[in-house]
């Protein structure tokens, strides 16, 4: 973007900065960010923040950025940050420029763009629309408990420092050597601004906000305003609860002479008591949650955009991401607290798992199967049995966790396979008399003539007819002897894909196990 420019320490306190003209029109190439904190495993409002600025971003034809957040450094957790490139990457939500990227507004972790800020905080100073304080926590806290005791309906820092030399303010309690910058809000602070969801909002009156803390770092609202300028981001989206941050922002723009951005506040996400969705209380919050439960990206991108967008038409909810570009407008998204309701992620995985082919399915089910522990170093005769088994549990699968899972007794050893002893327990008629039927009706069986219709049928004759007993009774041994399991996929399809001689070995164990 032309006409924005870095200034480093030695800046002219006075540089004046210029960017694009700002508007709504979707011909306008737009600029958007997400700014995550690396401070533990990312929030799944990181990709419900992303999928809307990389939506705005390529329907007006312009950039998504990522930048990292990263001053607060008491509160980073290692591996975060590679964890936010991961995830986003995976719902290929991934941006245009980034710390990993690059781009022509690098760097982008404001731990590296510190010389960036403190030009700012001198003109603020120098111009009177800051101010240093002096104030300890121990004062800053007792002024808390006082006014809540009193029940005083104050709440903001009352401006001890305003004014003050700190020779004058070392004289007076609760006295910091090292102070920090407040920005000096006006009593004619304009509280309203004009937002792409919600029209024309107002917030409610801020206090004089820390902008540079006494370790040198700035808080967020000074980098968020410094850096979305220097990078050209022209349309800020995030959550409802920074409306009460706006004023802040806007003054800052206005103090520093710069444009200010569009700004777009998202509904919050909302558990199904209607609580903020946060990784204390909800495991859905943690963006990596999904990938490891086995949830299709695409789906919990389409189920993300179904929290606040309307569907493409009534009772058609399955939507590809280039389909929502097309049709993305502010207007349509809804201000009411969207519930993150899990069971329709579930319902919606579902559709989307049944939506793929085998084949690209039991690549995605192995690729799981393996990133997440539960196939190690795989047999190319594990691959092709989970490949086979697919057609068989595609119905059946709502994530792709449970795919090995019930495929698990075409994986093991014929002598490894347990019996599952409810399943043995609740079997009906005489079990070992329908294995000795259907051990000798199998033996007569050619082995290359072995396919689920063949064994149907020869089973069906030679145990349920022979017997005397109805279907569900004959072949309910069979299905332990040689899954472990009464409920499991389809029998004969299953003894098919085993072959003739692993179910003769299992069917065989299993009489000895009854006999026994």
């Amino acid at each position: 973007m032309t006409g924005v420019h870095s200034a480093g320490p030695g800046a002219a306190r006075r540089i004046q900065y210029s960017v694009l003209i700002m508007t709504d029109a979707p011909h306008s190439p737009a600029r958007t960010r997400v700014a995550p904190s690396p401070t533990g495993d990312p929030h799944v409002g990181t990709a419900y923040m992303a999928l809307f600025d990389k939506a705005w971003a390529r329907q007006t034809g312009g950039r998504f950025v990522l930048r990292i957040e990263d001053t607060d450094r008491n509160r980073l957790v290692p591996g975060s940050e590679e964890q936010i490139y991961e995830t986003l990457d995976w719902l290929a939500l991934g941006p245009d420029e980034s710390p990993l990227l690059g781009g022509p507004y690098a760097p982008y972790k404001q731990s590296e763009r510190l010389d960036s800020y403190r030009p700012y905080v001198d003109q603020l100073l120098a111009d009177g629309h800051a101010y240093y304080c002096w104030c300890s926590q121990e004062r800053l806290a007792a002024l808390r408990k006082e006014r809540a005791d009193a029940h005083s309906p104050e709440t903001g820092y009352d401006r001890l420092c305003l004014g003050m030399t700190k020779e004058e303010r070392s004289k007076l309690p609760g006295f910091s050597e090292t102070p920090v910058v407040r920005m000096r809000i006006p009593d004619d602070v304009e509280l309203g601004f004009h937002d792409l969801i919600r029209g024309d909002v107002r917030a409610p009156r801020p206090d004089d906000q820390v902008i540079l803390k006494a370790d040198g770092f700035p808080t967020y609202h000074l980098a968020v305003v410094v850096d979305d300028h220097l990078m050209g981001i022209d349309t800020v989206v995030r959550g409802e609860e920074w409306i009460s941050s706006t004023p802040k922002h806007l003054l800052l723009y206005k103090w520093l002479g710069w444009q200010a951005p569009q700004f777009a506040h998202m509904p919050l996400l909302r558990n199904t008591d209607k609580s903020k969705i946060s990784k204390r209380k909800n495991p859905a919050a943690r963006l990596m949650w999904f990938r490891e439960q086995g949830y299709l990206p695409e789906a919990l991108r389409n189920f993300l955009q179904l929290l606040a967008y309307p569907t493409i038409a009534e009772g058609e909810e399955m939507e590809s991401f280039e389909s929502f570009i097309q049709r993305f407008r502010w207007s349509d998204i809804s201000t009411g607290g969207p519930v993150f309701d899990v069971t329709k992620l579930d319902w919606l995985n579902g559709q989307y798992i049944r939506s793929l082919d085998v084949g690209a399915l039991a690549d995605r089910v192995l690729e799981y199967a393996v990133a997440s522990g539960q196939l190690t170093d795989p047999s190319e005769a594990a691959v092709a049995r989970i490949r086979a088994g697919m057609p068989l549990v595609r119905e059946r699968l709502t994530l792709l966790s449970e795919a090995v899972p019930k495929l698990s007794f075409l994986l093991v050893e014929d002598a490894g396979l347990a019996f599952d002893e409810d399943s043995v327990a609740k079997l009906k008629g005489d079990p070992a008399a329908i294995l000795d039927a259907a051990l000798a009706t199998l033996e007569g069986l050619p082995e290359d003539g072995f396919d689920a219709e063949t064994i149907q049928q020869a089973l069906k004759s030679g145990v349920c007819e022979a017997l005397g007993i109805k279907p569900r009774v004959g072949f309910a041994p069979i299905r332990v002897g040689v899954t472990g399991n009464r409920v499991s996929p389809p029998l004969f399809e299953s003894m098919e894909i085993l072959g003739r001689a692993s179910c003769l070995a299992r069917l065989r164990r299993f009489a000895d196990q009854l006999a026994g």
